[in-house]
Parts: structure tokens; C-alpha cells; sequence
């Protein structure tokens, strides 16, 4: 009886340890686990916002790569229309070329603002100025905002943030499950 009551005590005392570390994580945490459930739920639905999330892709005049222009003429295309249609001062650095052959067409994402050029692939036709606002709730899904606001090329932030809330997910599903677990194994050894 001894025993077991020296087998019920540990547990009990491993259940607070748990419950002491499950709620002051979530406390510590509460804010990064709010925002990345509500990026996570806006990325979710990105397709389904009527192009406010996730802008539409345009179709271009042909899907044959033989008929479209070159590469750097449509680049050259892009930049003037940033310059022109959104401002002067934009960078004109690029964070990628998204080339859609099924579509003809080509978006131009620019680093600075999350501002998206569409093109037609074989006129160079303006399609569509976009802002990519899913790239920026991603950014913040991710952590990677304080890589674009303090401009590290390294992804430090992103890897850091990834990390702390990996493992703190994980920290979680552990304590919980105990948390869970423990008192039915209580009850059962009583």
C-alpha cells in the first residue's frame, strides 16, 4: 500500500510539473500562438478570398513559349511600370520571376512593399498590379517580417522564430497529452 501510495505522489507531483510548464509557456507564448493561428487560418483561405488575399492570375495572349519575349524585355517592361504606376521610389530588386506558361503569363515580385507585375508573356502587356498580401502573411506566418524589416539575408529570424515555436508546439502536444493522460492513470491506479 505504501508503495503504492509513493507511486501515486510521483505522479501527482509530475502532473503539476507538467501543468506549471504547459501554462506558463502558453502564457510566454501566448501572443506568437494568436498570430500564428490567425496568418494560418488567413493562408488557409487565401484562394477563397476573391483575389484580396491571394491575387488572381491573369491570362496572357499565348501558352506557346516560342511566341513570348524575351525575359529581360519583359523585366524591363515590369520595372517601368513599377516606376510608373506605383512609384517612382520603389526598389526595383526582385524577390522572384513566377512564370506561368499555362497561363502566359509572367508576375515580376518585387521585394520592396510586396508589390506584383503581371504580364503577358508574348506582348508584355500590363495584366495586372498587384499587392501580395499573401507573401506578407506569410512573412508573418513564418517570422520572416524581421528578415524583410531589418533586411538579413540569412533568414536568422525566420529559423529562430520556426524554431522556438516548433519546439514549443511540440512542448504542448507533450504536456497536454499528459495532462490528459495523467489523471486516467490516476484514477485507474486508485
Amino acid at each position: 500500500m505504501t508503495q503504492e501510495k509513493g507511486k501515486r505522489k510521483k505522479q501527482a507531483s509530475l502532473l503539476r510539473i507538467f501543468r506549471k510548464i504547459h501554462r506558463t509557456t502558453g502564457a510566454i507564448l501566448f501572443f506568437f500562438f494568436f498570430l500564428t493561428a490567425i496568418t494560418g487560418l488567413t493562408l488557409g483561405w487565401k484562394k477563397n478570398s476573391g483575389g484580396y488575399v491571394l491575387p488572381k492570375s491573369y491570362e496572357g495572349s499565348s501558352t506557346e513559349l516560342r511566341d513570348w519575349i524575351g525575359f529581360d524585355s519583359l523585366h524591363a517592361i515590369a520595372c517601368k511600370i513599377a516606376k510608373d504606376s506605383i512609384s517612382p521610389a520603389l526598389s526595383l530588386e526582385l524577390e522572384r520571376i513566377d512564370a506561368r506558361p499555362d497561363k502566359g503569363m509572367v508576375k515580376f515580385v518585387f521585394i520592396d512593399g510586396y508589390w506584383g507585375i503581371q504580364l503577358d508573356g508574348a506582348t508584355g502587356k500590363l495584366l495586372h498590379i498587384e499587392r501580395r498580401r499573401s507573401d506578407f502573411v506569410e512573412n508573418i506566418h513564418d517570422g520572416s517580417i524581421l528578415d524583410y524589416f531589418f533586411e538579413t539575408r540569412n533568414e536568422i529570424f525566420k529559423l529562430i522564430y520556426t524554431t522556438i515555436m516548433g519546439l514549443s508546439l511540440l512542448l504542448f502536444t507533450i504536456t497536454g497529452f499528459w495532462l490528459w493522460i495523467g489523471p486516467k492513470r490516476m484514477r485507474q491506479n486508485h
